[in-house]
């Protein structure tokens, strides 16, 4: 499975083992404060860890991750796939624009639908469920426009600086994605 996705320039594709050292260098140094805070990441990764890790991820059967790629080529981000069981049909779903400059120009949006398109089209899979914090509005919005259902919620679960927040969960199925 090899399939690559375009929009205005914009590229959605598979990653691959030569793009570990731009996909580190690009991203990575230094990680974004709020992309960490909103995806409940740390902000301090070693080169030998983001590298090895995406580098491992290429050859994990139970995982898709895709790369978001700018009109210029350059790697802003990633749509993920992982936790597949294969059984159940179902997997675990994760994006990341990486660069606040990158943010609302439906970017993000695109690449939900365009993982979502493979994960029911080529990888055949039934369920797709994330969770999302309730302190990411933006990316609820997106969650729910792409056709994901909310299913739960893990009050007060996470940490927002000081305050706590709600860890949303949410799912789309097939019949839901036709």
């Amino acid at each position: 499975m090899n399939k690559v996705y375009e929009k205005d320039g914009y590229v959605l594709r598979l990653a691959r083992k030569e793009d570990a050292e731009e996909y580190f260098e690009n991203n990575f140094r230094p990680f974004d404060p709020e992309t960490a805070r909103l995806t409940g990441s740390r902000t301090d990764f070693s080169h030998d860890e983001v590298v090895g890790f995406l580098k491992k991820c290429i050859d994990d059967k139970d995982r898709f991750d895709f790369l978001i790629l700018s009109p210029q080529g350059k790697i802003i981000g990633e749509s993920v796939l992982n936790e597949i069981d294969w059984e159940l049909r179902k997997a675990n779903f994760r994006i990341a624009v990486f660069h606040p400059e990158d943010c609302g120009k439906g970017i993000g949006s695109w690449a939900i639908q365009s993982t979502l398109d493979f994960a029911f089209r080529e990888a055949r899979l039934h369920r797709v469920e994330l969770d999302v914090f309730s302190f990411n509005p933006r990316a609820i919005k997106a969650y729910e426009k792409a056709g994901f259902r909310r299913e739960g919620v893990l009050r007060d679960a996470v940490k927002d600086g000081d305050k706590y927040g709600d860890d949303i969960l949410m799912a789309i199925l097939e019949e839901e994605w036709e």
